[in-house]
C-alpha cells in the first residue's frame, strides 16, 4: 500500500456514489406502474440503507430495501419483492455479458494461456452469451405470461378457505403489479440503459482504483472491462469455508492472468471490497438514525421478510 495514490482512490468514490443513484433511478421505473411519481430521495435512502444491511447482516439484508421502499412509497411489499427479482435478473444479465466478453477477449490482453485454455474460455464465453439471450427472452415473455399465470394460480387455490384465499389472491395480484413495468418497451429499454450505466460506473470505479496502483498495475480500458467480467462472476459466488468470492477471484485473476504480485493484488482486492461494501455503511447508518431506525430494527426487517 506504500505506493498507492490516494487521490485516485478518492476519485473512485464518485462513480461508487453515482452507481447508488442510478440504482434508485432504475427502481423508480419499476415503481411507475404503481406510483407514477416516486420519490427519488426515498428510493436513494432505502437503497443506501438496504446495501448497508446487506454488508452488516449478509443476504438476509436483501429484504430491507424492498421493505423500506414499500413502506416509504405506500405500495404492497410483494410488488417490491417482484421488482427486486427484476433487478436481480438485469444485474445477472449484465454480469453474464461482462463475463462472456472477458472470457472471449482474454487472449487479446497478451496473457500467455495454453491453446486448450484459450479455447475453453472462448467456448465458455459463447455459452454465457447464449444464456444472456435466454435471459432476455425470459424478460420479454414475462409481460405476456405474468397475468395468465396469476389467473391460473388463482383458479388453482380457489378451494382454499376464504381467509387464506383472499390473502393469497392479494399477494399474487401485488406480485404481478411488481413486474408490470415489463409490459412497456420504453420501460424495459430504460431499465436496460440504467443497468448498463450502473455497470459502466462500476468499471469506472475499478479504473480509478487501477490508476491508484499505477506503479504495479498497467490496466488499459479493455483490461478493466475484462477484470470486471471476472469480478462480476466472483461477486455472485460464495466459496464454502472462505466466503468473499469477489476478493478471492480478484486476487486469482490479478496474479494468474495479469501477473501481478500477490501483495499488491491482495491490497487491490481489499480496496475493491471496501469500495463495494464498506464505504456505504457510515452513510447508511447515518440515514438509519435520521429516520428513527436502528440496527436491531434493520435486522428484524431482514429476518421477518425471509
Amino acid at each position: 500500500m506504500a505506493g498507492v495514490d490516494w487521490i485516485w482512490i478518492g476519485i473512485s468514490l464518485v462513480p461508487v456514489a453515482g452507481a447508488y443513484y442510478v440504482r434508485a433511478l432504475r427502481w423508480a421505473v419499476f415503481l411507475k406502474p404503481l406510483k407514477p411519481r416516486p420519490s427519488i430521495r426515498n428510493l436513494l435512502s432505502a437503497t443506501v440503507i438496504g446495501f448497508t444491511a446487506i454488508t452488516l447482516f449478509g443476504r438476509a439484508g436483501e429484504f430491507v430495501r424492498p421493505y423500506l421502499i414499500a413502506v416509504k412509497e405506500e405500495v404492497p411489499f410483494p410488488s417490491q419483492l417482484a421488482a427486486w427479482l427484476l433487478e436481480r435478473i438485469f444485474d445477472l444479465l449484465m454480469a453474464l455479458l461482462f463475463f462472456a466478453f472477458a472470457m472471449m477477449r482474454i487472449t487479446s490482453t497478451g496473457v500467455h494461456v495454453g491453446p486448450r485454455i484459450a479455447w475453453a474460455l472462448a467456448a465458455g464465453g459463447h455459452f454465457v452469451a447464449a444464456a444472456c439471450l435466454g435471459l432476455l427472452v425470459l424478460l420479454f415473455t414475462m409481460r405476456h405470461f405474468a397475468e395468465p399465470v396469476r389467473r391460473y394460480l388463482t383458479r388453482a387455490i380457489r378451494c382454499w378457505p376464504e381467509r387464506y384465499f383472499a390473502r393469497a389472491e392479494k399477494l399474487l395480484a401485488a406480485a404481478v403489479q411488481g413486474v408490470e413495468s415489463t409490459r412497456s418497451d420504453a420501460a424495459l429499454l430504460a431499465i436496460f440503459l440504467y443497468s448498463v450505466l450502473e455497470w459502466m460506473l462500476i468499471a469506472a470505479c475499478y479504473w480509478c482504483l487501477a490508476r491508484s496502483f499505477a506503479a504495479v498495475l498497467h490496466f488499459s480500458v479493455m483490461d478493466v472491462v475484462i477484470f470486471v467480467g471476472f469480478i462480476s462472476f466472483g461477486s455472485a459466488v460464495q466459496i464454502p469455508g472462505i466466503g468473499g468470492g469477489l476478493q478471492v477471484v480478484a486476487v486469482v485473476v490479478l496474479t494468474e492472468l495479469f501477473r501481478v504480485r500477490l501483495e499488491p493484488a491482495t491490497s487491490f482486492a481489499i480496496l475493491i471490497w471496501i469500495l463495494n461494501c464498506v464505504v456505504v455503511v457510515p452513510v447508511g447508518l447515518t440515514l438509519t438514525v435520521k429516520e428513527g431506525l436502528d440496527w436491531r430494527s434493520l435486522r428484524r426487517m431482514g429476518r421477518n421478510q425471509q
